[in-house]
């Protein structure tokens, strides 16, 4: 009988990468995926550090699998791994703790895998793919844990890239996105080495891979703003039908003070203009971002510009987090921590302009030829749904036939949080 594998991922887009890639490797060797009620003889567990609340869900984690998995031998990787590897080796069942992701081969390796995969064929359970293309952070954000644990700038090799990409689209995904620990740092760590003729950036990836063939999309994960060069603007529209219209731009805070105190390296202007930049080029693009509200010392005025950028961008997706102090980040130490109910105000009220903001952006869709990427199952035909390239939620009116993977869509009524649309070009009855 086959070793079972059970793998479970907290936290960003690269960790889910990574626990794929981890799993892929283990495939080549006869390890199978352990079934609903069934216990596996191996359970990964890919860990996040970014704030206590993930720490405390991986310990939480860990100690269910051992206990649904008795006998199991559990290997623990990821960030929390990397910055508190004592803290999970003392958990139960817990046989190995991987403190650098650099050193995967190596656990493969200790596994039997000889032939240690460059990249992924295949993304378990999902009908888009993420694809790692850098790793490590330079930055030293007061409030954030990562670079501490991911500080080795690392981007990978063009061509692998470019392998995996092909591999993912030759077996199906409709969607790739690209991401990294902080993706518009592709490239640096090897430029600093080469004349700036021969530098790579991320825009030179990006359009080596949209001028690929085949029936799949791109769309690039968190970025910060200064990073939105003209160059990658460019790219983006001169690939309109490959690339998605869509940026998430990191804002965080859209006071000065409180950006310098957060040791952001850009005021709340630079943010604006290259928004401003996008909208200019692209036909309608989507903006989404990040909101951290209630930082040590932000005042009801800082809190005002924040909304204010909110506003003047018309982001039409906020991810919106109160600040919770990390153990071994400066901010963690900053007087003037602002009270629980604060936060909770404050975080209401960006969801509150969210909803209005994404509403009057999903007016503008409608009547506009949508390209949806279809997550609901082959057995649905009549009812579809799926996410649109620009990043909105769509439900689909089918024909009957099995639906493709990409679909041209004209969106007509909003319903909810989610855009209902009919299919944009007319198919051949199914016999």
């Amino acid at each position: 009988m086959p070793a079972r594998l059970r793998t479970y991922t907290l936290g960003c887009k690269v960790n889910q990468y990574e626990t794929e890639l981890v799993r892929e490797g283990l495939r080549t060797i006869g390890y199978q995926d352990a079934g609903a009620g069934e216990a596996a003889d191996l359970c990964v567990v890919n860990t996040c550090t970014v704030t206590s609340e993930g720490d405390s869900k991986s310990r939480q984690v860990i100690r269910r699998l051992a206990r649904d998995n008795p006998g199991a031998r559990i290997v623990v990787m990821g960030c929390y791994a990397t910055r508190a590897p004592g803290e999970l080796a003392a958990l139960p069942q817990v046989a190995e703790v991987v403190t650098d992701k650099r050193e995967l081969p190596d656990l493969l390796g200790r596994f039997g895998v000889v032939d240690v995969p460059q990249g992924i064929s295949q993304f378990a359970g999902r009908h888009r793919a993420y694809v790692k293309v850098q790793d490590g952070c330079l930055l030293r954000c007061s409030y954030c844990i990562i670079p501490h644990v991911r500080p080795q700038l690392a981007s990978r090799p063009r061509q692998h890239i470019i392998d995996e990409v092909c591999r993912l689209r030759d077996n199906g995904y409709g969607e790739i996105i690209l991401t990294g620990v902080h993706l518009g740092h592709y490239g640096v760590e090897q430029n600093w080495r080469k004349p700036k003729s021969q530098w790579l950036r991320l825009a030179d990836l990006l359009r080596d891979l949209a001028r690929l063939d085949g029936p799949f999309r791109l769309r690039l994960s968190s970025i910060e703003a200064t990073e939105v060069t003209r160059e990658l603007i460019d790219v983006l529209g001169e690939f309109p039908d490959r690339i998605c219209p869509h940026l998430h731009v990191c804002l965080q805070s859209g006071s000065d003070r409180v950006l310098r105190r957060m040791r952001r390296r850009w005021g709340r202007q630079r943010l604006v203009d290259r928004c401003r930049l996008v909208r200019q080029a692209l036909d309608h693009p989507a903006l989404t971002t990040d909101v951290l509200v209630g930082f040590p010392g932000e005042t009801d005025e800082d809190f005002a510009a924040t909304c204010e950028v909110i506003e003047e961008v018309g982001f039409s997706k906020i991810h919106c987090f109160p600040f919770s102090p990390r153990r071994g980040t400066p901010a963690a130490d900053m007087p003037d921590q602002l009270p629980g109910n604060v936060k909770a105000e404050r975080t209401a009220h960006i969801g509150a302009l969210e909803t209005a903001q994404r509403g009057r952006y999903f007016q503008s869709l409608l009547g506009r030829t949508l390209v949806v990427l279809v997550e609901s199952p082959p057995s649905w035909t009549q009812r579809l749904f799926g996410t649109a390239c620009r990043y909105a939620p769509v439900e689909v009116l089918g024909d009957g036939a099995p639906p493709e993977p990409l679909m041209q869509v004209l969106p007509e009524a909003i319903v909810g949080d989610r855009l209902l649309a009919r299919l944009a070009r007319p198919r051949p009855r199914p016999a």
